[in-house]
């Protein structure tokens, strides 16, 4: 390995690092199968790495988010085209227990406090499954990744102008959706 390539894959290996829990999360949004969410976070690292690692640092998060995007659409079909198989060819129904919301909340304060991240982080992904995928993947692109308007647009393979577009109709419909289940006292 050359002397170039070593402080590239260090800086890739700590961009991997950095990414994977909140990448993880936003699958889990999606898929709402935590087995599922790690699959699919850990097969866009290994694309990344295998066949983006020599791009500039810069472009990572952008290219890194599209193929995570991808990855949860292909995961999506897959679940599809097995319903449809399972309905035809299949006797039982199997019933997936739902995604365990406790997982996302802070767990290093008091068993109150743990009960009420716990119910805050299920209304919250409540409200973000309610979103339509578009304002869902524009919200935890922009809110929770940080990245930019010129980024997300990459990252989602859409306008700046539609990034914003979706952006904001999250942010309103999450509004609209967590003050209706509690309303501001005035």
């Amino acid at each position: 390995m050359s002397k170039a390539a070593a402080p590239a894959s260090s800086a890739l290996n700590r961009f991997c690092a950095q990414v994977r829990v909140r990448a993880t999360r936003m699958a889990l949004i999606e898929l709402r199968d935590a087995a599922a969410a790690a699959d699919v976070v850990q097969d866009s690292l290994l694309k990344l790495v295998s066949h983006y690692h020599d791009r500039p640092e810069h472009e990572w998060p952008p290219l890194f988010y599209s193929i995570l995007r991808n990855r949860i659409t292909d995961v999506h079909r897959r679940r599809k085209m097995e319903k449809i198989f399972d309905f035809f060819f299949s006797s039982e129904e199997d019933d997936e227990a739902p995604p365990s919301w406790e997982s996302i909340a802070d767990t290093a304060l008091g068993p109150e406090a743990e009960l009420a991240n716990a119910q805050l982080a299920g209304r919250i992904a409540d409200a973000l499954s309610a979103l339509s995928p578009r304002q869902r993947e524009a919200f935890l692109l922009r809110e929770m990744e940080g990245l930019s308007i010129v980024d997300t647009a990459a990252a989602m393979k859409v306008s700046e102008g539609s990034v914003k577009t979706h952006h904001m109709r999250a942010l309103t419909r999450l509004r609209e959706l967590l003050e209706a289940d509690h309303p501001a006292k005035v």
